[in-house]
């Protein structure tokens, strides 16, 4: 996520809670995309350090568990500059052309020069954040599969020009003899049903046979991966798409919440400001007095009742607004309630670390130390791939 400042009840509800429970179901990453912000705001760079210490004790308050996932800023580890470096060799200019976000950003930052290379390079450096780590799924809304796409598509071009590795297979059998007697016989039992037989079961078995492994290498799981096909080494992974839930957050004018509407409630924003914000609120413009009966469809008030409330409140505001029962500010106090209720645990878990700031950077300093060992794997690997192996 790039550091834009605090963050809104419409991340939280689009992406947030999307990973506090992806953490518990597969080993997650979450970093700060501290130099993809820059690719936009480069002029601006003082905002952003400020902006992501606030973000991350936003994570944390929104309940990302770093017992439980990775968290890291992208420029502590200097390896995703070096990936993305070594990948601009292999990468044809028309594919980041094709790229369907690069020419739209362009029109909607139109006040921004972004005739830059970083604008157009951002989303091989997007790959290289993904193919660091060899990932196999990554959470993204419809708008962001093509970018996905693309990064399988040059992992498949980087393991085409550099997967012949000297001596293959005997590095592949020499992996498979780790697997242990019992393990190592399913293994080439898979691989020949697949090989021979087309069976595509088979090869998914063998891939999750692969994965429960746990005294293999990076090095050594890309072989297996690679050889179970017939090819060479499959140095990067091709990564999958994994679709969210999208969840549009209303706005406090109805709008989707963005800081550019100026409608937003921030996640640990002032219980009384909260408060504040929602009574004041537009609403039907039918309702003029108090008597006067309205229409909870065209009111934004209700697109927030959509996502806070139940069936019974739900009913009690379409009743009490059509027939003038209830008032306006009436029919705003529960989503009050409700807002303030969610933001409760942020408030308590973000002070844990507002009152130590050196929690927060011992939670990123752990962060990338686990990070930077996979790091510096995958790098082995590919600088070996590409030749650059020296010593």
């Amino acid at each position: 996520m790039r550091p834009t400042g605090s963050l809104h009840l419409g991340h939280y509800h689009g992406v947030l809670k999307n990973w506090v429970r992806l953490q518990h179901e597969y080993e997650c990453f979450f970093f700060v995309a501290d130099w993809h912000a820059l690719t936009t705001h480069y002029d601006s760079p003082e905002v952003i350090q400020a902006n992501v210490w606030d973000m991350v004790i936003d994570w944390l308050a929104a309940g990302v568990d770093p017992a439980h996932a990775t968290l890291f800023i992208q420029s502590a580890l200097p390896e995703h500059a070096e990936l993305h470096l070594l990948l601009s060799m292999i990468t044809p200019l028309g594919w980041l052309e094709r790229v369907p976000t690069y020419k739209d950003q362009q029109e909607k930052l139109a006040e921004k020069d972004l005739s830059t290379y970083g604008f157009l390079g951002y989303p091989l450096l997007q790959s290289a954040d993904i193919l660091m780590y060899r990932a196999n799924l990554v959470p993204v809304g419809e708008d962001q599969v093509p970018h996905i796409e693309f990064t399988r598509e040059i992992a498949r071009r980087f393991n085409h020009i550099y997967g012949r590795e000297p001596g293959f297979e005997d590095k592949a059998e020499a992996a498979i003899r780790k697997l242990g007697t019992k393990r190592r016989k399913l293994y080439v039992d898979l691989r020949n049903r697949y090989q021979e037989q087309g069976d595509t079961d088979a090869l998914a078995a063998a891939r999750a046979l692969i994965e429960e492994a746990q005294n293999l290498s990076m090095g050594d799981r890309e072989r297996l991966f690679g050889f179970i096909e017939g090819g060479g080494k499959m140095i990067l992974s091709e990564p999958q798409a994994l679709l969210t839930e999208t969840s549009r957050m209303p706005g406090l004018d109805g709008q989707k919440m963005s800081k550019s509407y100026n409608n937003t409630i921030t996640l640990r924003e002032d219980a009384d400001s909260v408060a504040r914000k929602i009574r004041t609120m537009p609403t039907d413009p039918a309702r003029v007095r108090r008597t006067d009966p309205g229409d909870p469809d065209k009111c934004p008030v209700w697109q927030l009742h959509l996502v806070y409330s139940n069936a019974d409140t739900k009913a009690w505001v379409q009743n009490g607004c059509r027939s003038a029962g209830i008032g306006c500010l009436e029919c705003k106090q529960p989503i009050i309630d409700a807002v303030l209720e969610e933001q409760k645990p942020m408030r308590e878990r973000a002070a844990l670390y507002l009152e130590d700031p050196t929690l927060v950077r011992n939670v990123i300093a752990d962060g990338v130390e686990r990070a930077h060992k996979l790091a510096q794997e995958t790098m082995r690997e590919v600088r070996e791939a590409m030749g650059l192996r020296y010593s």
